[in-house]
């Protein structure tokens, strides 16, 4: 199956997949599981997916881990949440490291603590001169609030009216030095977009995957990238 998604996705030329990680709740809930359950086994479907993009030539990997919206959840959930992203980060970064990962965080990091900021810069330090898979973590991330702070860093720029475009805008964004997702997938079965990436999936394949979160593995990525290679990218024509 291997041989075959490589194909895919070279015939297509899929650089970017992005995700929206949902249901982590959900699948706990089922279970009769504590929610803190679900969040970690998210955490392992991420490395799975992670190392499956790695295997079938997916070059960018982007995935929504915290958003804006997500601070009004119950301040023992959010508690756990970043601690999750600073211990998996601290426990992960070595391995990550070595298997050639480079890692970004995209949102307004000011929000986070000191502690949390310095796990993440070390994070980015550690592996920008690493070639293999680039993960962008989505993490106090909202569109809406990228493309406001893009507008208020153009006008600080002084730029003039003639001056803005579609380029000179994208570069504004969080994401100015990656290409924008050749897919959306959304996991849980709900379908929403959820504030995600707005200005850069205006052309992406959407892809909404019953499955919650903590069941994603190689063979639903597999299976989305499939119906990526089904789906015929018009971009308006």
């Amino acid at each position: 199956m291997s041989t075959e998604i490589k194909e895919i996705v070279k015939d297509t030329n899929l650089k970017h997949v992005a995700i929206i990680m949902d249901g982590n709740r959900r699948w706990a809930k089922e279970k009769n599981l504590p929610t803190a359950v679900g969040h970690k086994k998210g955490v392992d479907a991420l490395k799975k997916t992670l190392r499956a993009c790695d295997e079938y030539g997916v070059k960018y990997l982007t995935v929504y881990a915290f958003s804006t919206e997500n601070w009004n959840r119950k301040k023992e959930e959010v508690d756990f949440l970043m601690n999750l992203v600073a211990v998996t980060l601290s426990n992960e970064l070595a391995e990550m490291h070595k298997e050639n990962v480079q890692i970004h965080f995209i949102g307004d990091m000011s929000r986070l603590s000191d502690s949390l900021q310095k796990i993440l810069n070390n994070a980015v330090e550690t592996t920008k001169n690493n070639t293999g898979v680039c993960l962008q973590i989505a993490l106090n991330y909202g569109s809406r609030d990228e493309i406001i702070h893009a507008v208020k860093n153009i006008i600080e720029d002084k730029k003039s009216a003639d001056e803005i475009n579609e380029e000179l805008f994208s570069n504004y964004l969080y994401t100015k030095n990656v290409p924008d997702p050749d897919v959306l997938i959304r996991t849980g079965g709900e379908q929403r977009i959820s504030n995600y990436l707005l200005w850069q999936i205006a052309y992406s394949e959407i892809i909404i995957m019953k499955e919650f979160w903590p069941e994603f593995d190689r063979e639903l990525l597999a299976k989305a990238i499939k119906e990526f290679g089904k789906r015929q990218r018009r971009y308006g024509k």
